[in-house]
């Protein structure tokens, strides 16, 4: 009997066993193959993603109601290009990518040179408060897949108004056709340059007086990380064509296009901080040097970056956070007025090593200085530099700022800068008083904001000027000084208005600065001379209270 016994128990205890064991390894087993299914979907995924002509992008949600353009279900999550704006699921994926075709950014298979195309119709999931171009009332209204959109021309219409001579009827590209580089005019450019004709102006208008197409240069890496959505929303606008990443091909590259349009039409849209904008003009100054100067487009600015101190000189704001619809932003550049900026060569030559080594030479559009905010942005930057992760908002870029600053204010690491810096404006030695730091300025706006030359407003001083070819030089006691001039609490030292600026550092080791971008500087020669001048354009919609109008008239 005891035998028995124990054999049973045995059996039990085989069974809880073999029962334990499958507990812990089944759900181990059904994740496992989870995962792998998940892995091999999303690789599949990629491969369609990476071959089609699509630029499908994956979103775990969709930020409105929409609906798979193939099976027409309701789906919460699922791909969606950012070109043509169709939304489908993941199971119809590769039904959608190989039924519907995107936009076209040229027209081939076509004979001669096409001065037209029909429309280009999607259905289903329209912009919301969008209208019928024929009856004129709501599109979208239904909880299903209905109603279609052009995708050139952004006109929406009903199914049931949908009509024979809509489907073949030539599309006009709708508001921003003014803006907008057609398919059939590359394809016509394309084929002139085979037969080595240059004579674009020909082929560009097709009947339109005031062509002047855009270009938009976004930098996705800029302040507060908009520029990834911008991309797509203005491809969604435009030709794919026009729309550049920064972060993927640079902006001399992206500049090429000006040479396949007509001289003296094309805008550009940067979508940057100052530091963007600086790189694209940059980019602009090489096409000069290459003989393109006829091709040389104007530019605008869109601030994504931390100080946009440019930015709003011209007009644009001191920061944008999608407050503005893209048509909005589209519409501020067809009416932005042209302007020229200063541009300036900063020589920065090294003393001693017999001049053996070469001098660093940089490009200013807003400003140089030599002390606490110089001191300030090299702390931001080493900083940002370690754990570029935390500097991904506008916001806590000017927190670290602020506290920067405020220990500058306790530490003071650039007290008597007057004792160790000579400073000659167009050639006459200015005798400084006790400082701590010297800024000179190109634009109005200086520290995110702040109207630095014009201090208080309190006393009358010539305006400053970005296209006068003087620079204002100020001088300030420390950072606390410099806080109380941007809440118009004091005035900057004003040490007067030059065309040529020179600056002797004597000895010691001292932070500089030009457009933001910072180094440590031993003993030197700093030479500021005009360089060239930039074609930009001003938008007075955004202009503040204090600003004066005539101060950014030619």
């Amino acid at each position: 009997m005891e035998g028995s016994g124990d054999a049973s128990r045995a059996v039990a205890d085989w069974r809880l066993a073999v029962w334990t064991l499958c507990s812990v390894l089944l759900p181990v087993l059904i994740t496992a193959w989870c995962s792998f299914q998940r892995s091999r979907r999303q690789l599949l995924i990629r491969d369609i993603f990476r071959k089609s002509k699509h630029d499908w992008h994956y979103t775990d949600l969709f930020g409105q109601p929409s609906y798979c353009c193939v099976c027409a279900q309701h789906i919460l999550r699922g791909a969606f290009c950012s070109c043509c704006g169709l939304r489908v699921s993941e199971s119809c994926l590769k039904k959608a990518d190989q039924r519907f075709l995107c936009k076209e950014i040229m027209m081939r298979g076509t004979a001669g040179a096409p001065s037209s195309m029909p429309h280009h119709w999607i259905r289903g999931n329209v912009p919301l408060c969008s209208c019928c171009i024929v009856c004129k009332q709501q599109c979208g209204t239904q909880p299903k897949l209905c109603d279609y959109r052009c995708v050139w021309c952004q006109y929406t219409v009903h199914d049931e108004c949908m009509v024979d001579y809509l489907r073949t009827e030539d599309c006009t590209f709708g508001e921003f056709k003014d803006l907008i580089i057609p398919p059939y005019y590359l394809s016509a450019i394309n084929q002139m340059r085979k037969e080595k004709k240059n004579s674009y102006e020909k082929v560009a208008p097709y009947g339109r007086k005031h062509w002047t197409p855009v270009m938009v240069l976004a930098n996705t890496r800029s302040g507060n990380n908009m520029g990834e959505t911008l991309l797509g929303e203005f491809k969604m606008l435009l030709n794919p064509v026009q729309v550049f990443d920064l972060s993927k091909i640079g902006p001399a590259k992206a500049l090429q296009l000006c040479t396949w349009l007509p001289c003296n039409s094309v805008r550009v849209l940067v979508c940057g901080g100052d530091g963007t904008v600086g790189w694209v003009l940059d980019a602009i100054d090489e096409m000069k040097i290459k003989g393109q100067e006829r091709y040389i487009p104007q530019v605008a600015i869109l601030p994504l970056g931390t100080g946009n101190d440019l930015s709003n000189t011209l007009g644009w704001g001191a920061g944008y956070a999608g407050e503005a619809p893209v048509e909005q932003i589209l519409r501020n550049v067809m009416e932005a007025d042209g302007i020229k900026l200063d541009r300036w060569k900063v020589q920065v030559t090294n003393k001693g090593y017999y001049n053996l080594r070469k001098p660093k030479v940089f490009t200013m559009n807003n400003y140089f200085s030599v002390g606490p905010d110089a001191l300030m942005a090299l702390n931001f930057h080493a900083h940002r530099e370690k754990t570029p992760s935390l500097f991904s908002s506008r916001i806590i870029n000017k927190a670290v700022y602020f506290f920067y600053g405020t220990k500058d204010c306790l530490v003071q690491e650039c007290k008597d800068l007057n004792k160790k810096v000579e400073l000659e404006l167009d050639g006459e030695r200015i005798e400084l008083p006790n400082l701590e730091g010297i800024i000179v300025l190109n634009i109005g706006y200086w520290g995110g904001g702040c109207r630095l030359w014009e201090g208080m407003g309190d006393e009358p001083y010539p305006l400053a000027r970005h296209d006068d070819g003087l620079l204002e030089v100020v001088g300030v006691h420390g950072s606390f000084h410099c806080a109380q001039i941007q809440v118009k609490l004091a005035n900057p030292v004003r040490l007067g208005q030059a065309h040529t600026v020179r600056l002797i550092l004597k000895s010691s080791k001292m932070p500089m600065q030009v457009d933001g971008e910072p180094w440590a500087q031993g003993p030197c020669t700093v030479t500021i001379t005009h360089k060239t001048r930039a074609l930009m354009l001003y938008h007075s919609g955004e202009q503040t209270d204090d600003d004066d109008a005539s101060s950014l008239s030619e």
